[in-house]
This record gives C-alpha cells, structure tokens and sequence, in this order.
C-alpha cells in the first residue's frame, strides 16, 4: 500500500522518529564543533620560553616555582584582553617619551614595563596609597626628588619629569643592589623590606628570596608584559599599526607669569580646557598664582585635537 493513502497523522507518527534521530545528530555535531572550537581557541595555556632574561639578567626556568609564577602573570597578560590591547595600543605613544629618558640614564629598556605595570600607561592614576602619575610616586619621594607639588602643580602627573625621577631612583637602588630585579622590586615593597628580607632570609637573588605576595608578583608581572607586548602576534594580538593611538605632535609653550584663567589661556592658543589639561595634567586648579615668576612650559597639540 502506498504511503500517500494514510491519513496526515498516521504519516507524522510514520515519519517523526526520522525526523527526531536526524534533529539529535545534528544538535550533537554543533555542540561538540562548538566545544571544541571554544577548547582550542580560548582556553589553551600558554607556552613558556625555555630562556628569559629581565634587564640583561639571567631568569632561572629551571626552577619550578619560576616557572609557576611566571605562567601565572602570562595567563593573565594574555587573556585580561581588553586591557592587554589598550597596553599595546598605548606603546607607541608613552614609550617614544619613555625610551629616550631612559637611555640617558643607562637604565635598562625592561624598565618601561614597570611603567606599565605601575599604572597602566595613565598618568592621571592615583592608587590607595596616594601614589600618582604613570610611575606612581609618593609626594615625600617626589619632593625629595625635586618635583613641585601643591594646590596648583603637582609634577608627578607630569610624563618627562617623573620618568626623570624614577630614573635616579632605579640609579640609586642599583648602586646599593647591583641587581636590576632588586631595584624592581624595592620600588615595588621599598628598599626597607627588601633590605629585610635580604637580611632575614640570607640571599641576596630576588628568585630566592621570599616577599609578600604583591612583591612576590612583581617582577613576573614585568615579565609577562614584556613578553606579550614585545610580541603580540605570537599571543593572539593581531593590531594593525594603524589601530595603535598616534603620537600626537605639540609645541612647547612658556609661562613665565601668573595666568588668571587657564580655560581663557587655552581658547587664546586654539585649543579647550579640557585638551589643555589632557596634555599638561600636572596643572592642578583653573588658575596660576606663581608670584616667583617661575617659566613653566606647556604642552600645546599643534592641530588642537583633531586626528587630521
């Protein structure tokens, strides 16, 4: 008999197990290509190099423990995503400041992802502790350095000046530690409790030594930076140059007097408020006193702050 001479219904109970068996398979396919997609593209862990070194020091990857921590920071450098990709967007334009000052220090170039790491390349960040600007410095250790602070300059926010200080900071704490990974790590917990643990513990290898957890941290957090921001590709980074924010070209300014209203002070060179602090940020109030007749000078972006 043929199959068109049964009723609708008994066709639908005919053919519905076809019909079910075919929607099952079909939704098992999906879900394991899915999962396994999902398995390799997003979870994968990440490989460790069998060699690193920081700031021309030899990292020692035959301890297991060095190992660990470092995996540690890498996963996160590695899929904190939103944030690594601001990172790498950032370089251009914070390390073509950074480098140079650096360099003239003779401080190791490792040493601008300490920056990094500080403050995530925003010079306006302040921490719980109050320490400010893209080097997170304290006002005591920013005053003895030489920087102004009061109501209406704080030149911790400002990028020149404070790489300057860090620098005969690191300067200073090598010249006591003859090891860059100690100078990391005292800027990180302080020379006191480095000198401490140094002390205490009776090793003087920032590998061996045991510190709080931060401390502990630090160093491998540098690490796992300069990795995936040396070589973003090889971790899954694909930015165009194009995609990186540009460095923005300015002209120099002086200020030799008071300057009763910043925001009219800004209108009369052809830019807002708002941009001239974006570039000065170490400008604190609305208005200059300064009855010393000090010459500061500003930063003014030539094409105001249009991309083109």
């Amino acid at each position: 008999m043929r199959i068109e001479k049964f009723p609708r219904v008994l066709r639908l109970i005919f053919f519905f197990p076809f019909f079910l068996f075919s929607f099952l398979i079909a939704c098992s396919s999906s879900t394991r290509n899915q999962s396994d997609s999902i398995g390799t593209h997003l979870f994968t862990p990440v490989e460790l190099p069998a060699k690193l070194e920081f700031a021309g020091e030899k990292v020692p990857m035959e301890y297991y423990d060095v190992r660990e921590n470092l995996d540690r920071e890498l996963l996160s450098a590695v899929y904190f995503h939103s944030q690594t990709i601001r990172y790498i967007k950032n370089m251009p334009r914070y390390f073509s400041i950074i480098e140079p000052i650096l360099k003239s220090h003779g401080i190791p170039e490792d040493f601008k992802y300490l920056c990094v790491a500080e403050s995530g390349f925003d010079p306006r960040a302040v921490s719980p502790a109050k320490a400010v600007g893209l080097w997170q410095l304290l006002e005591s250790t920013a005053k003895e350095r030489g920087l102004e602070i009061n109501n209406q300059i704080d030149e911790r926010y400002h990028i020149e000046k404070s790489t300057e200080v860090a620098c005969r900071i690191f300067k200073s704490a090598f010249e006591k530690y003859a090891s860059w990974s100690l100078v990391a790590a005292s800027y990180n917990g302080g020379r006191a409790g480095v000198d401490r643990q140094v002390f205490t513990q009776k090793v003087k290898s920032y590998y061996d030594l045991l510190f709080v957890e931060e401390t502990s941290r630090y160093v491998f957090r540098i690490l796992a930076l300069k990795m995936v921001m040396e070589d973003p590709e090889k971790y899954g980074f694909e930015i165009k140059k194009k995609e990186c924010y540009p460095i923005i070209e300015t002209s120099s300014v002086e200020v030799k007097g008071n300057v009763p209203d910043w925001a009219a002070f800004a209108i009369d060179h052809g830019i807002s408020y708002k941009t001239l602090k974006m570039f000065n940020p170490w400008l604190r109030e609305t208005s200059l006193k300064n009855p010393t007749g000090k010459t500061y000078t500003l930063k003014i972006p030539e094409k105001g702050f249009r991309t083109q």
